[in-house]
């Protein structure tokens, strides 16, 4: 194993963990978090699917974590990694422009109304990221390809 795959997966395993403790803060009633990202960008955004305890062996939920903020969406937004991303992506857009026209969202608070400008405009920049790696074709034929040769 080479340097660089150590370090990928030593990453991996850290926001899975990340992740696991951020869904139990959260109160998300689940049976597990897949054990491998189920799309990622080593060091910067891994996407997770969160099985569901209602329906055992399917995708409940969609956790995202890395240089951005962790957060889950139900998998009705999205059965697809790529749908899940661009479910994220449109969420955080959502909510990134309430924060910068300082208002409140109705059911997400990220920092304090002082922070928000800045927060704002984080967030909008993570959801364009996502969104860009949503809109790649190439990226997820690579994917395709990489997971028909395991």
């Amino acid at each position: 194993m080479s340097k660089s795959q150590s370090n990928e997966e030593q990453w991996v395993a850290a926001q899975r963990k990340l992740v696991e403790e951020y869904l139990f803060r959260e109160k998300v009633d689940h049976c597990g978090v897949g054990e491998w990202p189920a799309f990622h960008v080593h060091p910067h955004v891994a996407l997770w699917a969160v099985q569901s305890k209602r329906t055992p062996g399917a995708i409940g939920w969609w956790a995202i974590s890395g240089d951005l903020p962790t957060d889950y969406i139900s998998s009705n937004d999205g059965r697809h990694p790529r749908e899940a991303l661009r479910a994220i992506s449109q969420h955080w857009r959502e909510v990134s422009d309430f924060m910068l026209r300082g208002e409140d969202h109705p059911d997400v608070r990220i920092g304090t109304p002082d922070q928000w400008p800045k927060l704002g405009d984080l967030l909008r920049r993570r959801a364009q990221i996502l969104q860009e790696y949503a809109d790649d074709d190439g990226m997820w034929q690579r994917i395709e390809r990489t997971r028909s040769d395991d």
